[in-house]
């Protein structure tokens, strides 16, 4: 492989180990090898900084302890744990996942690509973060973070947001992993990529394989990796109200079981796109024609912005008051104190805790 030529694997392997057995972070993950606790920490790792991961983590870890435990949870309990983490089809696909090993593999996290691999939600790089942490298995995990630390060190540049890319690096690592200490090997490229070769400003006279990075000794390290941008995410404009009734009950309203944020209650709402009807005009019509709610709706009080990767809400909120609710699976009324039961989206919770703060 000619990104590898002349250069020292073993020595690489030796300084970067050596690094990360002195310098790890203390994190709950790394307590011991439990493939199923390795499992949880890589899906929640996925798009969330590790710092708010921990919390989530061990309340995640102290609430469903087995694979059994979340095999047999109730949805609603799983997703309430999930509550903030964002990106909730991967809670959903664990849980899916995790029913399967209770059910075809007796509770064990299963130890092959073959097998790992086919569980839902399981890509490459949960197959070789579990099999090389958990098992000692040399098998290459590649997310953006090794990428952007190994086309430093070996100065690739091949764009990282394609596809084949990933392959390219997952060749590499499958060349530079350690066969004698994979877990070290795989969680220190992590952790470099974590603590010193950062995306902006990579701290390069920190790092412990300074002595093997070409694109340092090339001064381009503020140059890699190479990614090209994604395209901007759609804005949407949208109404949405905080409706109370004459006992001191809110409104609330469960998502479809498909789709964004599928199975989590919200304040109702509508995306408003008429240019003839106010967004107040527009959610009113919505409220009686979706719900079959005669709603009196005030004035606007907060607007809230929720950035998706493709989307983009923002959000107008009003309150209002209401008599008769018809309640449903899909449609409740419930106290404040009830509605801390509820998972609701992140943009949700700060509608919720600005009505409360007003």
């Amino acid at each position: 492989m000619n990104a590898l030529e002349n250069f020292s694997i073993k020595q690489f392997q030796a300084d970067l180990i050596s690094w990360f057995e002195k310098e790890q972070r203390d994190l709950p993950w790394r307590q011991d090898q439990d493939p199923y606790k390795v499992w949880v920490s890589e899906i929640m790792l996925q798009q969330t900084r590790v710092d708010t991961v921990i919390p989530y983590f061990n309340n995640f870890i102290s609430t469903f302890p087995t694979i059994e435990d979340l095999a047999h949870a109730d949805e609603e309990k799983v997703l309430k744990a999930w509550e903030g983490l964002g990106y909730y089809s991967r809670v959903r696909n664990l849980q899916a996942a995790v029913k399967e090993v209770a059910e075809q593999y007796g509770g064990q996290v299963p130890s092959t690509v073959k097998e790992i691999s086919s569980l839902k939600g399981v890509g490459p790089y949960t197959t070789g973060a579990i099999l090389s942490i958990a098992y000692g298995i040399p098998e290459p995990a590649v997310d953006g973070n090794v990428m952007r630390v190994l086309s430093r060190i070996l100065s690739i540049w091949d764009d990282i947001a394609k596809p084949k890319t990933r392959q390219l690096f997952e060749d590499i690592v499958r060349e530079l992993i350690s066969k004698e200490d994979p877990s070290a090997f795989n969680q220190a490229l992590m952790e470099l990529g974590a603590l010193i070769c950062i995306p902006s400003n990579p701290a390069c006279l920190l790092c412990p394989v300074q002595d093997h990075c070409k694109a340092f000794a090339e001064g381009v390290q503020k140059e890699l990796p190479v990614k090209t941008k994604k395209k901007a995410p759609k804005a949407v404009s949208m109404a949405a109200v905080v409706l109370k009734n004459d006992k001191d009950q809110f409104v609330i309203h469960k998502r479809p079981n498909k789709g964004l944020l599928a199975n989590l209650w919200e304040f109702p709402n509508h995306e408003t796109v008429s240019e003839f009807f106010t967004q107040k005009e527009q959610l009113t019509e919505f409220l009686q024609s979706d719900y079959d709610i005669e709603a009196s709706i005030g004035e606007a009080y907060t607007t809230i912005q929720h950035v998706f990767s493709h989307l983009v809400w923002n959000i107008t909120v009003f309150v209002g008051s209401v008599n008769d609710v018809v309640e449903s699976d899909s449609l409740r009324l419930v106290n404040l104190e009830e509605l801390q039961q509820f998972t609701f989206p992140v943009s949700h919770q700060r509608i919720l805790k600005s009505f409360l703060d007003r």
